[in-house]
């Protein structure tokens, strides 16, 4: 079926209050998602694929800073989906980079990487240059970079597969950020790089696509629409219950 931006973004943000989220977390999960899938990312499918481990997550499972200086941080996201857990290192990096003219992030275990992507565009259009680093797989090793320019809301991407995996290759959860103020750091593959890249978005390609998307919709798969539906529908019972709950301690206390 095809909805509208709009529509996904609306319905994506029921869903996460359903499964938890506070609201503005849950409208900040919403706008990623929908972010990602107008610029043909995949993201609904990318969201249902992670969907258990959302519903089985802590909410009281916070990232944590293990380390920090001037210019760098590393932080524990307990395995959390970067929808629920993400900010925190988003906004220290930025922080970090405007005070220091750099920073580098690490977040280490942390799951729905991809869907990053859409905090990423924010923090760009604050004006600070971002890439995004990690690695999806181990066989084949493959490596995602994701760079935005200062001010533009869209990335540059590729993706390259790793020909000579090193020996002490072990699986990675985890993403680096780097941050600067006044120097572009795009993704490129120098000859010299033992790589072979698998895809390459530009940004030109992602914009026409986003335009697309608005204009006539996106596709979204009947079934997983009708899992956020019911996820959404949570919220509401919740709030109708805790209406009458309300409603009648009013009640009481008036007596």
């Amino acid at each position: 079926m095809k909805v509208s931006f709009n529509e996904l973004q609306g319905l994506c943000r029921k869903a996460f209050t359903g499964i938890g989220f506070e609201d503005g977390d849950a409208a900040d999960a919403a706008d990623m998602v929908a972010w990602m899938q107008c610029h043909g990312f995949n993201a609904v499918d990318q969201l249902n694929r992670g969907l258990d481990f959302l519903l089985e997550e802590d909410p009281e499972a916070l990232p944590k800073v293990i380390y920090q200086d001037g210019d760098l941080a590393v932080l524990d996201s307990h395995g959390q989906s970067v929808l629920r857990s993400i900010s925190l290192a988003t906004e220290l990096g930025f922080a970090k980079a405007r005070a220091r003219g750099l920073s580098v992030v690490k977040i280490r275990r942390c799951r729905n990487r991809q869907l990053i992507m859409g905090y990423l565009s924010r923090l760009a259009g604050r004006g600070i240059n971002i890439t995004a680093f990690w690695r999806n797989s181990q066989e084949p090793l493959t490596e995602q970079v994701v760079g935005f320019r200062a001010g533009h809301s869209t990335p540059e991407v590729r993706i390259y597969s790793v020909r000579d995996v090193p020996e002490e290759n072990e699986p990675n959860d985890g993403i680096t950020l780097v941050m600067a103020n006044h120097v572009e750091l795009l993704p490129s593959l120098g000859a010299d790089h033992d790589l072979d890249l698998l895809a390459r978005h530009s940004e030109s390609d992602l914009m026409a696509c986003r335009e697309r998307a608005l204009q006539e919709g996106t596709e979204v798969d009947d079934v997983i629409w009708a899992r956020l539906k019911t996820l959404a529908h949570r919220m509401l019972v919740e709030s109708s219950d805790a209406s009458r709950g309300g409603a009648g301690a009013g009640v009481n206390d008036n007596d």
